[in-house]
């Protein structure tokens, strides 16, 4: 102990005498509590001291505080009350009958196929009642009034390369290597693409999927079955609260713990010192977003990386949304910080292809750094019945042609043409970001890095301008926590004069919220984006989110007094006049 100052070494015999006193008068108090106490008391006690202390250290690692959880149990418990119960039915029965009108109002006919026409209707009739279909949105993405959607600009070779392709693989099916091989080649050829595109080296693999979700989840099961088979019974990740809503789908369907992370309120950058002190012994992976959803801003994946390594946790990159702009935007001339495989801590990579990849939807790919990742998402039933069953993804048999139809818009845009697509979009997203800058009474959020702009207001409510917007014929995502409203940017708003007409209707729309505040007292948005904000219960909001999933699939008929509505001003449009005389047509009543 040479290093401690001389009178501490002087005064160390001391010292530990002392301590030795009073660990012996502690133990003696003890003893004499417990003198008088049974065997099972002392044991009973014991255990329930341990599980007072395991609960608050429950509580303490809990995201929400305990109050707010009291007033969720509480707000659960009254809902139970008889007539509290019914009232808030009778209002959600408001609310579901609003939502499916909002769903619905576009089809002026609500006429449904719901049994099978008695025999096949012909060709041109389906074509026609297609068409008709098509004809209800009030939303024409090529115009660029859509926030993403639909990514690509529809060029019309493009659209023939890919009606060729369908009619070759329109039913392939990789899950039959040997009677689909051309399909199995494809999908190698895919992965290697991409992969190479985020500088995976020789080991690098990954699979196709159907999607986002489908690539985040299946990051998620290969971590969760690593930890499994490293001693991890209940494993946890740790995710910035930006981080995509799949990552929670796959903590409930994977039952794994997720741990949010908050982020700069000024950058929306995951708070890199938070997401250390989240890590735990049952950590098993890392998650950072280029870009998140809600305001386009890349997370710092370097410092994440660097967190990954010193713990020796995989780290999971989400490039879901800009994987396509990301790994090109170098040479387009927008210098990046490494982000991929080049990190040593990162292990996998989901990208969608079918975003600004300009593949048709359904598409994907999640990569990992070498095969051991991807083993673990492999499926295996070794002594099935039917035989020796392995599957590489969620899912059994697969659509091929999704596969060969990405395939194709690889080959046929090549590195030319997604720089050429990456510089439009990034160009267009930061005239838009600078046109909102210099409105008055907007905020921006985030830092745009590649093709969101997100904004919010701190002199009105910003769904009011959402719901403005969106009669102006735009259509845009609103977000929460904080509120705000984005524009992903598509193609679609690269042509001419798209995004000054954005710019110049937000001004409109901002100029008259701020002469008329009271104007923003009408927005259903906001008032059901208030309600989520203020009731302590979130079951109450998922049942107005579940009502909306509802309508989607419901088959409603026309209010009274519009059974007519299809003949506009006594007259039927000819799509109606076809589509109502289609054989097999069934009225939902």
């Amino acid at each position: 102990m040479s290093w401690l100052p001389s009178y501490i070494q002087e005064r160390a015999p001391v010292y530990g005498t002392m301590a030795l006193d009073y660990l012996n008068q502690a133990r003696n108090g003890f003893n004499k509590l417990c003198v008088n106490l049974e065997p099972w008391q002392i044991v009973a006690y014991t255990l329930g001291v341990t599980f007072i202390f395991l609960w608050l250290r429950r509580q303490h690692r809990a995201e929400k505080t305990l109050f707010s959880r009291m007033k969720s149990k509480l707000f659960r418990l009254v809902r139970k009350v008889p007539w509290v119960q019914a009232k808030i039915e009778k209002e959600l029965s408001k609310v579901r009958k609003d939502i499916e009108d909002s769903i619905h109002k576009c089809d002026r006919r609500r006429e449904f196929h719901t049994v099978l026409p008695e025999s096949g209707l012909k060709t041109e009739d389906i074509v026609r009642e297609a068409e008709s279909y098509q004809s209800m949105t009030e939303f024409p993405y090529q115009d660029g009034r859509v926030s993403g959607a639909v990514y690509t600009d529809e060029k019309k070779d493009h659209k023939l390369l890919l009606t060729k392709i369908f009619d070759l693989y329109a039913y392939s099916n990789p899950l039959h290597p040997d009677v689909f091989p051309g399909c199995r080649k494809m999908e190698a050829e895919i992965i290697h693409i991409v992969c190479n595109l985020f500088h995976g080296g020789p080991r690098s693999c990954g699979t196709t999927t159907t999607g986002g979700t489908e690539s985040i989840l299946l990051a998620c099961l290969a971590y969760r079955n690593r930890a499994y088979a490293n001693g991890i019974e209940h494993p946890e990740m740790v995710i910035p609260v930006t981080a995509h809503a799949a990552f929670d789908k796959a903590g409930e369907l994977f039952c794994i713990r997720v741990r949010h992370v908050p982020v700069n309120p000024k950058t929306m950058q995951v708070d890199v010192k938070a997401m250390k002190r989240a890590i735990g012994p049952n950590t098993c992976m890392l998650v950072g977003s280029t870009p998140n959803f809600p305001c386009g801003t890349i997370d710092p994946i370097e410092e994440i990386s660097r967190l990954g390594e010193s713990y020796g946790i995989p780290v999971h990159v989400d490039a879901c949304l800009g994987g396509f702009l990301i790994a090109f935007m170098e040479k387009a001339g927008y210098p990046m910080k490494p982000f991929d495989f080049r990190l040593p801590a990162v292990t996998s990579i989901s990208c969608d292809t079918h975003k600004y990849g300009f593949a048709p939807k359904g598409s994907s790919i999640i990569m990992y750094r070498e095969e051991e990742y991807l083993h673990h998402q492999y499926f295996c039933i070794p002594d099935w019945p039917g035989g020796i069953y392995a599957t590489p993804t969620l899912t059994g048999s697969r659509c091929g042609a999704n596969i060969a139809l990405t395939w194709a818009t690889l080959l046929y845009y090549g590195e030319r043409g997604y720089v050429a697509a990456t510089k439009k979009i990034v160009d267009t997203t930061r005239q838009i970001r600078k046109g909102l800058e210099q409105t008055k009474g907007i905020r921006l959020v985030g830092s745009s890095d590649t093709s969101v702009v997100a904004f919010t207001s701190d002199d009105f409510n910003i769904y009011s301008l959402s719901d403005r917007l969106n009669k102006m014929g735009w259509n845009l995502n609103t977000l929460q926590n904080p509120a705000a409203i984005h524009l992903c940017v598509t193609t679609n708003q690269t042509k001419e004069g798209v995004a000054e007409k954005f710019v110049d209707d937000v001004r409109q729309g901002t100029k008259d919220l701020l002469s008329n505040p009271e104007s923003t007292k009408d927005s259903k948005t906001a008032a059901i984006y208030g309600m989520a904000a203020s009731v302590p219960d979130k079951t109450l909001v998922e049942d107005v989110a579940f009502a909306f999933l509802d309508s989607c699939f419901a088959t409603p008929s026309l209010p009274t007094g519009d059974a007519d509505s299809h003949h506009h001003n006594g007259k039927e449009s000819k799509a109606d006049k076809h589509s109502s005389s289609a054989n097999g047509r069934a009225k939902a009543k």
